[in-house]
């Protein structure tokens, strides 16, 4: 039993040796990463909101302008991940990961979005601890769609 106790300490020992001489410090420090390689976002949850026009074009140029500005946020380098949620019975639309640590700016910036600005849609805001690699995949997001 010890021999075999032995061996798994010593396999630990050399994956996380292996690890280590994986980091890379000048990433680390681009990307704001602590020592866990994790940082600070602000998740939204992006919700139905309390404007219930039925308007199509009023509507269509809201998304259209929501579009746009997820755009214009990621070329800021504000934010890191966007999508749509699937049906739900809490009214919750889509998420918004940002590249922020501040409540107050992340609801500055999310006025900017006229889906929100209109209340098409309302925003939940929460501090948020991921992975400070989360932005590295951002290039590659263009590579894989067609469209």
């Amino acid at each position: 039993m010890k021999p075999f106790i032995f061996l798994t300490l010593l396999l630990f020992a050399c994956k996380a040796n292996a690890q280590n001489k994986m980091y890379d410090s000048v990433l680390a420090k681009k990307l704001g990463a602590d020592n866990n390689g994790m940082k600070g976002y602000i998740l939204v949850l992006l919700k139905t909101g309390p404007n219930t026009t039925t308007n199509k074009l009023f509507i269509d140029s809201c998304f259209a302008g929501h579009m746009q500005n997820m755009g214009v946020m990621v070329k800021a380098n504000q934010l890191v991940v966007a999508g749509p949620l699937g049906k739900n019975d809490k009214t919750y639309r889509g998420i918004f990961i940002l590249n922020l640590t501040n409540i107050e700016e992340a609801e500055k910036l999310l006025k900017t979005d006229p889906a929100i600005h209109s209340g098409l849609l309302a925003a939940e805001l929460y501090k948020w601890y991921g992975s400070a690699a989360l932005a590295e995949y951002l290039p590659f997001a263009e590579k894989v769609s067609k469209n």
